[in-house]
């Protein structure tokens, strides 16, 4: 694709500046509601590329040497800026993802959770001690930075997502080369500016922007010791294979399809409300959305409530007031969500509420699917083994919780579940019956910070599982070395160590 000056183009960011990239091929970027063209993102060269890691590299020393404190005070005022420009960052996402502007704070205001986190490296960083492990003997461990990390961030979640992967990284002493998704490059443009003006050192975070060569560049360069990936089972399982066949430590985070168990014993009001916030929100693009609901026994008599509360959702442009759902990212996205609707159709299950043809006004080229909910659906359809994406909420029955559990543990993915029940002894041997990282009762799944049983959404793989994203991002970023020294020592290791 040539070059064309009508359109704002997007910088690369490299050593400290804000630069335009000399390639001869640019992708457009387009706002989902209208699909016009709205600005164009490089494919960085690869001399843009090694001169993007040649920087990671240049200023790893220096600051990975700089204390903890000075780090900590750079994301002390980091996040007071992300703070002040909420609305700025939110606005720039709706515009380029489409999601609703409340949606936007939301998506920047979990990803602040992260930046705060990160102001207490000062315990997170602290080793460990055993003294006499045998005679004369003691055991030092010490978290240190590894150098280079890379990140490779999805359409879906704009600031959450970077805001997951290099504060982390980088509040450990690590430097950083992002790859944003090439969708939605702004936001992050804007909080790599944020980040410059709280004080954060040229050189320490770099980004590119590209597609499949800018992520085998980050799987194969040899100076990129670690990657964090959210994003397709595709992407991500050939991610996983290729960084990982270079030495390279990986957690790839992937595909979902969460449940959401119905007793006939629940608060209905508040479980349909919760049903509909969860399926529906985010027009659906968002791996913590319940795209699946089990109805056990007579819950299956409330469905005709749950279409009705599904109807009543607004459907328009993201900036419009009064939006519940937007539009979803592009064209093709839209054709997706359509065929595995129409494949449901086809295969048997019911159609309560068609969400395909919705027209919103204003907004006729825009990538709109409305909610859609599909009933009598059989676990080997393929609206139930596919990832939906979309406004999607299929619905199986379940005669008892047992069987409900049988349903979720037999699904490949393993991200989030939630029962909705007032019996504590369902709730309890649920959670401790189900095979899935995250577990919420009587409430919709969120991204936890805390430690998870498996954090990694598909149960295929099984990288780094016993920790959440936050957790995985510090450990990923830090070594631990242990020192065995005599313990007549008093101090923990030789200089140099």
């Amino acid at each position: 694709m040539c070059y064309s000056s009508s359109v704002p183009t997007t910088k690369l960011f490299i050593d400290g500046k804000f630069v335009e990239s000399k390639t001869s091929e640019w992708l457009d970027i387009h706002n989902p509601a209208t699909n016009e063209v709205i600005a164009r993102v490089p494919k960085a060269t690869q001399e843009e590329m090694l001169a993007a890691v040649d920087s990671c590299s240049q200023s790893y020393h220096s600051w990975s040497e700089t204390s903890i404190l000075a780090r900590q005070q750079i994301f002390l005022r980091y996040q007071q800026l992300i703070k002040d420009n909420i609305k700025e960052l939110a606005r720039s996402i709706t515009l380029e993802q489409g999601k609703t502007l409340a949606d936007a704070e939301g998506d920047v205001f979990r990803g602040l959770q992260v930046v705060e986190h990160t102001c207490s490296i000062t315990s997170l960083m602290l080793g460990e001690t055993l003294p006499s492990i045998t005679k004369d003997m003691d055991t030092y461990t010490y978290r240190l930075p590894i150098g280079v990390c890379a990140g490779i961030a999805p359409f879906n979640f704009p600031a959450m997502i970077p805001l997951w992967m290099f504060p982390m990284g980088m509040v450990c002493g690590n430097t950083y080369l992002l790859k944003p998704s090439e969708r939605v490059p702004a936001c992050t443009m804007l909080l790599a500016k944020m980040l410059q003006d709280a004080g954060m050192p040229d050189g320490t975070l770099n980004i590119i922007h590209g597609q499949h060569d800018a992520v085998n560049f980050i799987c194969d360069h040899p100076a990129i010791k670690a990657i964090s990936f959210v994003g397709s089972n595709q992407a991500g399982e050939y991610i996983y294979e290729r960084g990982s066949k270079n030495g390279k430590r990986v957690q790839s985070n992937m595909g979902a399809k969460n449940h959401g168990v119905v007793m006939p014993d629940a608060n209905k009001e508040t479980t349909l409300n919760q049903l509909v916030g969860a399926a529906f929100g985010a027009a659906g693009q968002r791996c913590m959305a319940l795209s699946t609901a089990i109805l056990v026994g007579e819950a299956r008599s409330w469905l005709p409530e749950l279409v009705e509360r599904a109807k009543a959702l607004r459907v328009n442009a993201g900036d419009q007031a009064g939006v519940d759902v937007g539009p979803l990212i592009s064209p093709q996205a839209k054709e997706r969500v359509n065929r595995l609707i129409q494949s449901g159709v086809d295969e048997g299950a019911q159609l309560l509420l068609d969400g395909r043809n919705v027209k919103v006004q204003g907004y006729e080229n825009g990538n709109f699917v409305g909610p859609t909910i599909i009933g009598n659906v059989t676990p080997q359809m393929k609206c139930y083994t596919e990832e939906i994406f979309g406004p999607v909420l299929v619905v199986l029955e379940a005669e008892s919780l047992d069987d409900a559990i049988s349903l979720v543990n037999n699904n490949p993915y393993g991200n989030g579940t939630a029962i909705f029940t007032t019996n504590g002894a369902t709730a309890r041997k649920y959670t401790h019956k189900v095979d899935v990282g995250q577990v919420s009762v009587c409430g919709p799944m969120c991204v936890s910070l805390f430690p998870g049983r498996m954090e990694l959404y598909s149960k295929t793989c099984t990288q780094q599982p016993l920790f959440s994203m936050a957790s995985i991002a510090l450990f990923a970023s830090a070594l631990n070395r242990t020192l065995l020294t005599p313990s007549s020592l008093h101090h923990p290791a030789p200089c140099g160590l």
